[in-house]
């Protein structure tokens, strides 16, 4: 037997609906609580993973810096925290102090980004690299003659305030072009030995951890697994709106039901009468 239509809100206070509504709101807390936990998963194995690739990094080998990049370069995001070593001369006179820069929880210091002239097959080139940061500015001549220095490689960034008094607000290869000469490599160096060793260091430059790559710490498989539990959550409740629409517009009489009962109409009770009506006698002559 069909249902009658009704509006959509009679048809969500039904008692069946309501129970499938508690049934799928459980379903979907379940889907809930499951995607939490494959975020906290993620967290875990991305942390864990974050700290196997830091230490990684901390304890490859240096490759040489001119098997890797050469000046004016493009830089790509596979070089990021790559480990290289390199020889050169520092040009302190040039010396820059970088802003706005937080190591270890203070912002009030800089970052001391020194020009590493190196030489290369077409003459010489201009490495920019960070020894260190620094809680004052006043800062150690860096080392004279050649030195030799492994790092850390690092994207230059976006030109930012133009560089006055020695001091810049950003890494920028094209503002280091401006300022120094070229040609330039468009990445700086992150220093973590040098030898000679920076006389510097003696006078509290702190030395930076190695830079991290873009979408470390998290891990993306469980991230994913997350994200279904999720979507899983929401068709939950989206079947259950679907279903109180289609209880509203009522459903269909099932296949073989008889026709719901109904008053015959005129035509009917007038065949029914010519079948009953007695036929008429008819006359016979001489009666």
């Amino acid at each position: 037997m069909a249902d009658t239509p009704t509006s959509v809100w009679r048809a969500a206070v039904r008692p069946r609906m309501l129970v499938l509504l508690v049934v799928l709101l459980a379903a979907a807390a379940v889907c809930a609580r499951l995607g939490v936990w494959q975020l906290e998963r993620a967290e875990v194995r991305g942390a864990a993973s974050a700290a196997r690739e830091a230490e990684r990094i901390v304890t490859a080998d240096p490759e040489p810096l001119a098997d890797l990049l050469a000046p004016g370069d493009t830089f790509s995001a596979d070089l990021v925290a790559h480990k290289v070593v390199v020889t050169g001369t520092y040009d302190d006179d040039d010396t820059l102090l970088v802003t706005g820069r937080a190591h270890a929880g203070r912002t009030d210091g800089y970052l001391v980004l020194t020009p590493l002239r190196v030489p290369t097959d077409d003459g010489t080139a201009v490495l920019p690299v960070v020894r260190g940061w620094s809680a004052t500015p006043d800062v150690a001549p860096a080392p004279a003659g050649d030195v030799e220095v492994v790092g850390w490689l690092q994207y230059a960034e976006e030109a930012g305030a133009p560089i006055v008094d020695g001091r810049t607000d950003a890494i920028s290869a094209a503002q280091l072009l401006a300022a120094w000469g070229g040609p330039v490599y468009t990445g700086y160096l992150v220093v973590q030995t040098s030898d000679p060793t920076d006389p510097a260091t003696a006078g509290g430059l702190e030395g930076l951890a190695p830079p991290t790559r873009a979408g470390a710490g998290l891990n993306v498989q469980n991230l994913a697994y997350a994200a279904q539990w999720w979507i899983f959550g929401l068709f939950a409740a989206g079947l259950w709106w679907r279903m109180v629409r289609d209880e509203a517009a009522g459903r269909p009489p099932l296949p073989g039901a008889a026709p719901a009962a109904g008053p015959p109409d005129d035509g009917g009770r007038q065949d029914d009468d010519r079948r009953t009506a007695p036929s008429p006698v008819e006359a016979r002559p001489g009666a």
